[in-house]
């Protein structure tokens, strides 16, 4: 149904002080009464929406029931340890430095990746770096593609079109990471009686970005129905250093760097949100499309995308599906 109401970017303007409070009453009755557990584990990358969750987590039940972790790779941006112990640091919130590239050298991550880029760029090799991207939908009608993007060691870069084979085994090896984090992340719940708190903001969770078991798993998600822009809001309230504010957003998953709208978003991620916001509340796309800049059949493009990425991303939000359904135990 068309909303009437007037559309505007101060839709997403929030309290931030009464949503702190919010967020830090529901995990302490989560944690009590749903969870049973003593804290809260946090994989810390130095981004926004980490760091968010970190300080509300530390808000709603003290810094001496938080454990954060910090796990970069080989590919992992040069400042990603440094931003996140500032997180910590600031804060006074435990760390704990787990560095993955020699778990993920001994499941091939490297190997695997690089082999799959040589099937696009034969000689891409030692010293290389590399990412994939996709081109913005508002600026193409047809169906996009992804592309490598390699740069040599003497910082040439080369731009191919990815075929579904390489892109598919690409993103395969890359889950890698996100999975290996989680398995630790685990294990220090595990041994701690902890929670794993997931970070996805809600353009992340609406949209599917993230990996299945991967970033995706998680016993609590404090963000989940925020919007990035929101959660910029939340950093801005709690203090949170300027420096991890103003840098944008990044997936810090590919050795070259890379933004979140070259790799999956539409859109930068302030667009993007009242883009969402607008087709969540049934705002028409030309009263979008005003408040943007941008025209109504640019914004019909980015509704469209928005459908189709909840579409083939629906089944990373599904259970287990059972053959039968078996009553659940009350516990």
């Amino acid at each position: 149904m068309e909303n009437k109401q007037q559309f505007s970017k101060e839709l997403l303007r929030i309290d931030p002080e009464k949503e702190v409070v919010k967020i830090s009453e529901k995990i302490r009755e989560l944690m009590v009464n749903r969870l049973k557990r003593r804290g809260i584990i946090i994989g810390l990358s130095g981004g926004i929406d980490s760091s968010v969750t970190a300080v509300l987590s530390q808000k709603a039940l003290g810094a001496n029931r938080v454990l954060c972790l910090q796990m970069p790779e080989r590919h992992s941006a040069d400042e990603t340890l440094r931003l996140s112990s500032l997180v910590a640091d600031h804060f006074g919130i435990e760390k704990i430095h787990e560095d993955i590239s020699g778990i993920l050298e001994s499941v091939g991550f490297y190997r695997r990746y690089d082999d799959a880029v040589r099937l696009v760029i034969p000689e891409y090799g030692e010293g290389w770096k590399s990412k994939i991207v996709i081109p913005s939908v508002i600026e193409k009608k047809e169906f996009s593609l992804f592309s490598i993007v390699a740069q040599d060691p003497d910082g040439t870069v080369i731009k191919k079109r990815l075929p579904l084979k390489s892109y598919l085994e690409i993103v395969a090896a890359t889950n890698f990471k996100q999975r290996t984090r989680k398995m630790l992340e685990y294990y220090h719940a595990d041994r701690l009686n902890f929670a794993v708190a997931g970070t996805p903001n809600r353009l992340e969770y609406d949209q599917g970005f993230f990996v299945k078991l991967g970033d995706g798993a998680a016993d609590i998600k404090p963000i989940a129905h925020l919007y990035k822009t929101q959660v910029y809001q939340l950093a801005e309230y709690l203090e949170v250093p300027e420096e991890i504010r103003k840098r944008p957003p990044t997936t810090d998953t590919y050795s070259l760097a890379q933004g979140q709208d070259e790799f999956y978003f539409s859109l930068p991620y302030d667009k993007m949100d009242l883009c969402l916001y607008g087709k969540n509340n049934g705002f028409p796309v030309e009263a979008v499309a005003d408040t943007l800049d941008l025209s109504p059949e640019q914004i019909q493009r980015v509704y469209t995308d928005i459908d189709t990425k909840r579409a083939t991303t629906r089944y990373l939000h599904l259970q287990p599906l059972l053959m039968e359904s078996i009553p659940e135990i009350q516990r």
